[in-house]
């Protein structure tokens, strides 16, 4: 239901109101004193609302929490377990959310830590882990054929360079030491002891060595198959490819072209992107904890910017005092001084000349990389709560 639905509520002063509130939005009970509202909200929809809830409990769970007497109402619908918050309760810490103070915000973060499935910030792909056996599992289940005789032709695949520059020689070189005599090497299968293979050292390659290459048939043995993976996933550090070959013909090609990729992994980690996630965990959803709380805010929601307009009267001049910041610094040999005086001799200006009518391209300069970022540095990096205080009104 989109609304909660009041039929014939009469308790305290409400006179059988009848009244539809609609749900998931912010709904205000605005009136004069008297009027009802605090009888309609608390008396009413939130004494109903917890009466319901607590009565969907067991007996053993009611016996430590207290039954609300039913609201004077002949019908209430669409309610949902409420929530009251005292109204005398005012907190000025910027940490305190309505979360916080229902005390609500602990069981939701436990919530998410326990059922949620984290994605990759930057494909969108969920991440998650996986052991050797759910790989081989999930491979044997997505790839074995539906009827005997058709074999899927796969290459196990390990991840060693992904979009890097570099010319990779010596790489190359020890993986035929090593006895891998295949690689896919910016989407092409190259044999490495026989092939002439020479990277242009400042071009982005990719290269994926070819541990395996496996014909997967209805009901074989995947023993060697999980060999395989095992041996990619140690290879490539807990990540490795399934590649699926479409290549037209039964037999396996040996430099096949058409390739269908799947990314596996042992970590908590987006195979695609190479970004790695910590497991989640109840702190990783607390903003007060430096695990879980933004870097750019530091959890508060909000972040101090500075208003270049604020920080000059383009009616005065430097030496008038115009770039207020630096009102006081310019009189004498300073970082300020010096870095408007380097401004001026390179865009003809002087500390005589109007702030207006200094040119475009060096007034950007003085605000963007002089004043702005000095404040933003002095207010993040200050203890004292006079020089904060100050910084604020720009």
């Amino acid at each position: 239901m989109d609304n909660i639905t009041i039929t014939g509520a009469r308790e305290h002063n409400l006179k059988n109101i009848n009244l539809t509130i609609p749900k998931y939005k912010l709904v205000v009970l605005t009136g004069l004193s008297g009027s009802g509202k605090s009888s309609l909200a608390f008396d009413t929809i939130y004494a109903e609302g917890q009466r319901r809830y607590v009565e969907s409990l067991s007996a053993y769970a009611r016996q430590f929490l207290g039954m609300m007497e039913k609201p004077d109402v002949d019908q209430i619908d669409g309610l949902s377990p409420a929530i009251s918050i005292d109204q005398k309760t005012v907190s000025h810490n910027p940490r305190s959310t309505v979360g916080t103070t229902t005390e609500i915000y602990d069981y939701l973060r436990l919530l998410f830590a326990r059922v949620g499935h984290p994605h990759c910030p930057n494909c969108g792909r969920e991440i998650k882990t996986q052991t050797l056996q759910q790989i081989t599992d999930h491979i044997v289940d997505m790839f074995s054929p539906a009827k005997k005789g058709k074999g899927t032709r796969l290459m196990v695949l390990a991840p060693l360079v992904k979009d890097r520059k570099g010319e990779y020689s010596a790489l190359l070189d020890d993986l035929v030491r090593r006895g891998y005599p295949k690689a896919r090497i910016d989407g092409r299968i190259f044999d490495l002891d026989e092939d002439d293979i020479t990277l242009i050292k400042t071009n982005r390659h990719t290269i994926e060595v070819v541990v395996d290459r496996v014909v997967l048939e209805k009901g074989s043995d995947p023993k060697r198959l999980s060999n395989s993976v095992e041996k990619a996933l140690k290879l490539a550090n807990g990540t490795m490819i399934i590649s699926k070959i479409n290549d037209k013909g039964f037999d396996f090609p040996d430099k096949p072209t058409d390739f269908e990729d799947h990314m596996f992994s042992e970590s908590f980690a987006c195979a695609i992107c190479n970004i790695s996630l910590p497991e989640i965990e109840p702190r990783s959803f607390s903003f007060n904890n430096p695990h879980g709380a933004c870097p750019n805010c530091s959890g508060l929601g909000t972040t101090f910017e500075v208003d270049a307009s604020r920080v000059y009267n383009g009616e005065l001049t430097i030496e008038e005092g115009g770039l207020f910041p630096w009102s006081r610094s310019v009189m004498f040999d300073s970082y300020p001084r010096r870095f408007l005086t380097s401004l001026a001799t390179k865009y003809k200006f002087g500390f005589d000349t109007k702030i207006k009518d200094i040119p475009h391209e060096a007034l950007e300069k003085i605000l963007n990389d002089g004043i702005v970022p000095y404040l933003q540095r002095r207010y993040e990096e200050s203890d004292s709560d006079e020089v904060r205080k100050k910084i604020e009104q720009y």
